[in-house]
C-alpha cells in the first residue's frame, strides 16, 4: 500500500498527460515551422520552373516550325549538333552528361548538380530538336527542375531529409509544367527515383510543386494537348483479357525502347575510342538512317503519331521506326526526354491493337500512352494519375490493369538506369534489392543472378 489517494492518483496521472500533449504540441509546432519553411523553399523552386516549362515548350514550337517550314536541309544541321554537344558536356559539363541519373543521384544521395546543368540542357535539347532529333522534353524540364531545387538546397544548406523532398518537388514542378499534367507530376517526383517505393514524405510538397508548375507555365501560355477518347468499353472478362493482353505488349515495347537506347550507346562507346568521332558517327548514322528509308516525319517530338493513334491510322511499323530514330538519337549523346517518344510509340501501338481487337482505337492508343509510359519508366502510380489527368476517371480501372502489367513485365528495366530497386517485382529478382537498375542489368548480362 502507497497510501496515495484516488484523488491524487488522478491528478498525477493528468499531470502526466499534461506533459505528454505539452511535448506533443511543442514537436508539432516544430514540424509545422519546418515544414511551412521547406513549403516556402517548394514555391520558390516552383515558380521559377512554371517559367522555365513555359519557355522551353515555346523555343521547341519554334524550332519545330521552323524545321518543318525548310524540310529536309535543316537536318544537315545534325551532325554540328550532335559534335558540339558531345564537346560541350565533356569539356565543361562537370558530370552534367549524365542528365536525370544525375538528379536521382542528387535526390538519393544529395550528390551535387553542377548548377550550368540547366543552361546546358535547354540550349541542347532546343537544338536537337532544331536539327531534327527524335527525342523528347521530360528529361530536360527534370534537369532544370532538379537543378533548380539542388541550387536552392545547397544554398541554404538544407539537412539531407530536407534536400531531398525539395528536389522531388523540384521533379513534380518539371512534370507538371511541361506536360500540363499536375496529378501525375505529383507522383513522378515521388516514384521516378526508386523502383517499388513512393516516397510519401515528399507528397504534400510534390503536389504543391506540380499544381504550382502546371499553373505558372499554363498561365504564360504553354500549349496543352487535347485527347478525347471514345466510347469507353464496360469492364467485362473480354476487356479485362484485352486489357492485359495489351499491358503485356506494352511491357515488351518498353524493354526494347531502353534496351535499344543502351544497345546504341553501349555500340559506340565500346567500337569507337575517340568521343568526338563518336558524336560525328552518331549523328551520321542517325542522318542517314533519315534519309535512305525516308523517316523524315518521325523527327522532333512526333505528335502527330499520338492523334493517328487515337484515330486507328497507325500499325507496329510507325511505333518501331519511331523507336529507332529515338533509340538513334538519344544513343548518339543528343540531349531530349523520352517521355513524349513513349506517349507517340505507346498511341501507335494501342491504335493498331484497337483494330485488331475490335474496340475503339482512341481507348485503345490512351492506354498505349498511358502502360508504356509507366513502363519504360518503373512509374505505374504516376502513368495511373497521368491517364486521370488526360483522359478523365471513367476508364481508370483500365489504366490500372495496362499499369501494373507493363511494369511487372518490364523486369528491372528502364530508361533511367540511376534508379534504386526497393521493392523486386519478382520473387526470383529478390536478390536485386538495394542495387540501381544499371548494376542489375551489368549483372545479368554477364551471367551474375
Amino acid at each position: 500500500m502507497t497510501g496515495e489517494t484516488p484523488k491524487s492518483a488522478l491528478w498525477r496521472a493528468a499531470r502526466r498527460q499534461e506533459r505528454v500533449f505539452a511535448t506533443d504540441a511543442r514537436r508539432s509546432l516544430r514540424d509545422l515551422r519546418e515544414s511551412a519553411r521547406l513549403m516556402a523553399l517548394v514555391l520558390v523552386v516552383s515558380v521559377p520552373m512554371g517559367v522555365a516549362a513555359w519557355a522551353f515548350l515555346a523555343a521547341l514550337d519554334a524550332v519545330t516550325a521552323f524545321r518543318e517550314a525548310h524540310g529536309w536541309p535543316v537536318f544537315l544541321l545534325l551532325p554540328v549538333v550532335g559534335v558540339g554537344t558531345a564537346w560541350l558536356y565533356r569539356t565543361h559539363g562537370k558530370g552534367a552528361q549524365r542528365g536525370n541519373n544525375l538528379v536521382i543521384d542528387c535526390a538519393v544521395t544529395g550528390r551535387p548538380i553542377p548548377k550550368r546543368m540547366a543552361p546546358f540542357t535547354f540550349v541542347c535539347s532546343v537544338a536537337t530538336h532544331l536539327a531534327g532529333g527524335s527525342a523528347g522534353r521530360e528529361g530536360t524540364a527534370v534537369q532544370i527542375g532538379g537543378t533548380i531545387a539542388g541550387a536552392v538546397s545547397e544554398r541554404l544548406g538544407l539537412e539531407p531529409h530536407d534536400h531531398q523532398d525539395l528536389v522531388m518537388a523540384g521533379i513534380s514542378a518539371a512534370f507538371g509544367g511541361v506536360f500540363g499534367t499536375p496529378l501525375a507530376g505529383a507522383f513522378f517526383g515521388m516514384e521516378m527515383c526508386f523502383v517499388g517505393k513512393l516516397h510519401y514524405a515528399a507528397g504534400i510538397y510534390c503536389l504543391v510543386a506540380s499544381f504550382v508548375g502546371d499553373v505558372v507555365a499554363s498561365f504564360l501560355g504553354a500549349g496543352r494537348e487535347d485527347y478525347i477518347i471514345g466510347r469507353i468499353p464496360d469492364l467485362d472478362p473480354r476487356m479485362i483479357v484485352c486489357a492485359v493482353a495489351a499491358g503485356l505488349l506494352f511491357g515488351i515495347a518498353a524493354r526494347l525502347f531502353s534496351a535499344a537506347i543502351r544497345t546504341v550507346k553501349r555500340l559506340y562507346a565500346s567500337r569507337i575510342t575517340s568521343y568526338l568521332v563518336a558524336a560525328l558517327v552518331g549523328s551520321l548514322v542517325l542522318l542517314g538512317v533519315y534519309a535512305l528509308f525516308d523517316m523524315w516525319r518521325y523527327a522532333g517530338l512526333s505528335t502527330w503519331l499520338v492523334q493517328a493513334g487515337f484515330e486507328g491510322e497507325t500499325t507496329p511499323m510507325d511505333a518501331a521506326a519511331k523507336l529507332v530514330m529515338t533509340a538513334l538519337t538519344l544513343g548518339a549523346g543528343y540531349q531530349g526526354g523520352e517521355v513524349t517518344p513513349l506517349f507517340g510509340i505507346g498511341a501507335a501501338l494501342g491504335g493498331w491493337l484497337g483494330t485488331v481487337m475490335g474496340t475503339a482505337p482512341s481507348f485503345m492508343a490512351a492506354l498505349g500512352m498511358v502502360g508504356l509510359f509507366g513502363s519504360a519508366l518503373n512509374v505505374p502510380i504516376t502513368a495511373i494519375m497521368l491517364g486521370i489527368d488526360l483522359f478523365g476517371g471513367h476508364a481508370a480501372p483500365y489504366f490500372v490493369i495496362v499499369s501494373f502489367v507493363g511494369y511487372l513485365v518490364a523486369g528491372h528495366r528502364g530508361v533511367y538506369p540511376a534508379q534504386r530497386i526497393v521493392t523486386p517485382k519478382w520473387r526470383s529478382l529478390a536478390g536485386d534489392a538495394g542495387e540501381t537498375v544499371e548494376e542489375v542489368i551489368d549483372e545479368h548480362r554477364h551471367g551474375v543472378v
